[in-house]
């Protein structure tokens, strides 16, 4: 069974206690590690500049704390394998699912893969 790194751990705990509990159920299924929770003014605008993220601080899900959004990524990682991105996804869809209804009640969990304009594979944001 896969477990989370120190990084890892360091990036799920600045996410929402909703977000943790879901990526804490699906690495038991699956490897992968946890590349980004909160994000401050410069690491925001960072991604920013380098097109990773299409807004600025303080408008990302990543801004706030504890952080909306998490950025997940399959192991072994290869940035082009789209398709081990997807199989991820549904892993972490699976697992959404398996948390109680009272207790996701009044959120949505939305994966950046699924957005039409601007494909963003390892994110992960609840509203």
């Amino acid at each position: 069974m896969a477990k989370f790194g120190q990084r890892s751990i360091s990036k799920l705990v600045t996410a929402h206690p909703l977000l943790q509990r879901l990526m804490n159920s699906a690495i038991a299924d699956t490897d992968f590690s946890v590349i980004c929770g909160y994000r401050g003014p410069e690491e925001q605008d960072s991604a920013y500049a380098a097109n990773a993220s299409k807004l600025r601080w303080p408008k990302s899900k990543h801004n706030s704390v504890p952080s909306m959004a998490v950025d997940i990524v399959p192991h072994p990682l290869d940035w082009k394998d789209i398709d081990s991105f997807k199989a991820l996804a549904l892993v972490v869809k699976r697992h959404w699912e398996l948390i109680p209804v009272e207790e996701r009640s009044g959120t949505t969990l939305s994966w950046g893969g699924d957005w039409k304009k601007f494909k963003d594979y390892p994110h992960w944001e609840i509203k």
